[in-house]
Order: C-alpha cells, then structure tokens, then sequence
C-alpha cells in the first residue's frame, strides 16, 4: 500500500520542483574569498597609506576578499609589557595589540572601522588608550563586555596578556613568511607589492584598480 501511494504521489512533487541545474548550483555554493594580507606597523606611514588604498579596493571587492593585518616587530623579550620590539616604540606595540583585538572579537566592518578611526586621529595618536577608546566607540564595539577590551585591556593600555600573546604571533607569522617591510602586500601568501617610502616590486600596478584586477583574476581562479 505505501509503494502504491509513494507511485501515485512522488511523480506530482516531482512534478512541481524546478529544474535541477548544476551550473546555478556552483555558483551559488562557490565563493572561495582571496587572503590578502597586509604586512603593516600599526604607526608607520607607509602603512597608513596603504591602508588608505585598500579602503579604495574594499569599495570593489570587499565579498571577495578576507582581509587581515601582520604586524611587522620582532620578539624581543627583554622589552618590557610585550616582549616585542617595535620599530616606532611601545605606542605602536599597544596600537598593533589593540586591533589584533578588535580584529579577533568584531565584525570585519567594526573592526576596519576602528582602524580607520586610529588612522584618522594621526599616527601620533595610534596606541594611546583615549585613541583606543574613542575609536572603538566610534566603530561601535562594546568595549567592556565584547571581549576587545579584555583583551587589549579594559584600559585600553594595550598590554593585556591575551592582546601580548596576539600580538607575538603575529610578529612570529610575519617573519615566517619573510615580511620586513611595512607596507607589503600579499594575495593569496604572495608578496605582490611593497610601499616603502614609495611604491616598489609591484610588477602588476599599485593603484586600487590594479589591486582589484589581481584580487578578481586570483577570485576567478579560486573559484573555477
């Protein structure tokens, strides 16, 4: 009896079902984002300029891309509160750990925003707790209870041990990958372009479109 009704009825559902297409599929499923990375110190000029450029590539590309920051430094343990040298001293060292966690406990947006906000407060500024502060409430990230500030230390000092750790892996992960300057760029763990002083090694371009054009070509071929 149930063979019969599942005869009878399964050929009607069928019936009414669209068209299983395979091609539609795929493209609904396949969105492989591009790494780029960005291999920066938090208060270098080169890297507020380049971060400046990727808000331009981010208008474009921002689906298609998963987008992070490596912290130029180096471990250095007889530096007191971090255990890590930075080139332009300890206010960079705190400004880096501030938005590695921002970057760990927000939003992609909440967290480029808080970059933005230290940016536009001007470098000198990049690392000081009331930056650190103001911009988080400008990017709109609870502080105390979202996990960044214990992080980077309700204070907003910087030097919170889960914010130090952070930070000394991402100075590990940099010099692993034989990043030196601030500010490298990397698609898919490749250095395609450096700013130092001026744009240099960008045999494909350094405009914002030419970081778009890169970004789609490599998007395309992710996701064949």
């Amino acid at each position: 009896m149930r063979l019969f009704v599942l005869a009878v009825i399964l050929p009607a559902i069928l019936a009414v079902l669209p068209p299983f297409n395979n091609e539609q599929f795929h493209l609904d499923v396949a969105n492989i984002k591009v790494q780029v990375q960005l291999g920066v110190m938090s208060r270098c000029p080169d890297a507020l300029l380049c971060e400046s450029r990727f808000d331009e590539v981010l208008d474009k590309v921002a689906d298609k891309i998963q987008l992070s920051l490596i912290y130029v430094a180096k471990i250095d343990d007889n530096q007191p509160d971090f255990g890590v040298w930075c080139m332009h001293g300890a206010e960079e060292c705190a400004g880096n750990v501030q938005q590695l966690c921002v970057n760990k406990y927000a939003p992609f947006s909440n967290w480029w925003e808080f970059v933005r906000c230290q940016n536009y407060e001007g470098r000198e500024a990049i690392g000081t707790p009331e930056i650190a502060l103001k911009c988080a409430q400008t990017a709109g990230i609870d502080w105390e209870t979202g996990g960044a500030g214990a992080c980077a230390g309700l204070d907003g000092s910087g030097k919170a041990l889960e914010g130090v750790t952070l930070l000394r892996e991402s100075a590990i992960l940099g010099h692993e990958i034989g990043i030196t300057k601030s500010c490298t760029v990397l698609i898919s763990g490749k250095a395609v372009c450096v700013h130092d002083g001026t744009w240099k090694d960008c045999e494909n371009g350094h405009t914002a479109n030419d970081f778009v054009r890169q970004i789609e070509e490599e998007h395309n071929r992710l996701n064949q």
